[in-house]
């Protein structure tokens, strides 16, 4: 029964993390269960196996009222070109999904079984009911010019401590995507900025993450690193430090902000990153970007947050 309580005010918190960690950020993960979140020193901040998976916000849909949660399971952010509409098959790769062991809103033990009306399988509690829907994160930031060059942090934390990032994170509830990417780069680079336009939305559907990347200029010209941040510097697109990147998605991003400039147009970028089969996942260059499909940036303008 203790371990049920402990449980339902975890989840009932919405966060569950270790110090000195005080929000995610991409690619963390954690136990399976309650009781190796706490067990592993790592918790939401590092990756706990070979390799990761962030286990998506549990939601109580179709369920009623109930507040939504982050769940986190251990299995990681596994990216150039290819304008191929995926085939049929690909929709039938999913990630194997953690088992949810109990409910979040009465501690009951779940099974696992497809619901009625439904075609997955789903952790349904034993006592209550509710189902436990597990669904991808959204993570928002800004790729932000200022003379030329672009801004990138040196992450303070786990994974991929050391390496350079764009200011970026995961959305919080209440916010809109430029909202939170504002937030972000802030936290990330006490940087005041104002989003340009859309530049980026990249799914990486192994780890159940989207990425939405978002042009923005400097307010004014000040920045400090955050706590989350070893330092943060201004890079001339020569000078950017590709080869200790901390993501896949920041290594599109930049590839393609980088092509754009050199083909004197900006575009809205969407695609699909896909880890190649086999590769590790801290192997950031082991990727395909597939579905790419571009828009002029033009037409990407003018309804973003100041």
């Amino acid at each position: 029964m203790m371990f049920r309580v402990v449980q339902f005010i975890a989840s009932s918190a919405g966060v569950v993390s270790t110090p000195p960690v005080v929000r995610w950020k991409p690619l963390g993960s954690g136990g399976l269960s309650f009781s190796s979140i706490f067990a592993k020193s790592s918790s939401t901040s590092s990756r706990a196996a070979a390799f990761t998976l962030v286990f998506p916000v549990v939601s109580a849909r179709r369920s009623g009222c109930f507040r939504a949660f982050r769940l986190f399971a251990s299995l990681s952010e596994s990216d150039d070109g290819s304008s191929s509409i995926p085939s049929s098959s690909a929709f039938h790769t999913l990630p194997q999904m953690g088992k949810i062991k109990f409910c979040q809103w009465c501690g009951g033990p779940t099974k696992h079984a497809i619901p009625d009306g439904d075609e997955r399988e789903r952790a349904i509690c034993t006592i209550c009911g509710k189902i436990a829907y597990q669904n991808p994160k959204m993570v928002v930031g800004c790729l932000v010019e200022h003379d030329d060059k672009v801004l990138l942090c040196k992450r303070n934390i786990p994974p991929s401590h050391g390496l350079w990032t764009l200011p970026a994170g995961y959305m919080e509830i209440g916010e809109s995507a430029a909202e939170g990417a504002i937030r972000e780069t802030w936290e990330e680079a006490g940087a005041e900025v104002e989003i340009i336009s859309h530049f980026a939305h990249l799914d990486i559907p192994r780890i159940g993450q989207s990425y939405i990347i978002f042009r923005a200029r400097l307010k004014k010209p000040g920045i400090s690193a955050g706590p989350e941040s070893m330092e943060c510097q201004l890079f001339k697109l020569e000078d950017i430090p590709f080869d200790s990147l901390a993501f896949s998605s920041m290594l599109v991003a930049l590839n393609l902000y980088v092509q754009d400039i050199k083909s004197g147009k900006l575009k809205f970028h969407f695609g699909t990153i896909n880890k190649r089969e086999g590769a590790g996942p801290f192997d950031i260059h082991a990727h395909t970007l597939d579905s790419h499909v571009t828009t002029d940036d033009s037409h990407c303008h003018s309804f973003f947050v100041k």
